[in-house]
């Protein structure tokens, strides 16, 4: 793929995830911590189609301009600390099992520790490791959010394949 080109998707993959984190930003939560993560399917579409380096690069860069636009300090440290922690798993999950893994059971083990990583960060901030009391509630939901999420990424993966394939035959 020409430089261009990959350049001008992995740009469009970025506005996307930034987009859906916004939106969903504004999604009133039930519990501290649980939301979809629905931005996330597009980084693991991202090192399904391009590769680990564009899907950690994606993350960052919508989560840095996400807490720009929309969060804050806090929410930059939650997120990255979740972000990176989480698409690390997954990438080597992918790499060293994807022919073991569906797609929703690597995203599930992100999510899982997306939460873990998020908790690193308010334990780090409260000074209290009694925060990860609230983990069975975090798992639970990242079970439910993970496979959801995954099912999500296969679904744009196959789409954005079948794109991508066209555009090479033209």
């Amino acid at each position: 793929m020409k430089k261009t080109k990959k350049m001008v998707l992995l740009s469009i993959l970025v506005a996307i995830a930034l987009v859906i984190y916004l939106i969903e930003a504004q999604i009133p939560v039930l519990f501290p911590g649980i939301k979809l993560g629905l931005a996330n399917s597009i980084s693991l579409v991202a090192l399904i189609l391009f590769g680990w380096k564009e899907a950690i690069l994606i993350m960052i860069l919508r989560t840095v301009l996400g807490s720009i636009f929309g969060g804050g300090l806090s929410a930059l440290l939650f997120s990255i600390a979740g972000g990176l922690l989480s698409n690390i798993v997954m990438i080597l999950l992918y790499k060293y099992l994807k022919n073991y893994l569906s797609l929703p059971t690597i995203s599930v083990c992100g999510a899982i520790f997306h939460n873990v990583g998020q908790l690193l960060v308010a334990a780090f901030i409260i000074k209290d490791l009694r925060i990860y009391l609230y983990l069975p509630v975090l798992l639970v939901s990242a079970i439910i959010t993970g496979y959801f999420i995954g099912t999500l990424a296969s679904v744009l993966k196959n789409r954005l394949e079948k794109i991508l394939t066209l555009d090479k035959r033209l």
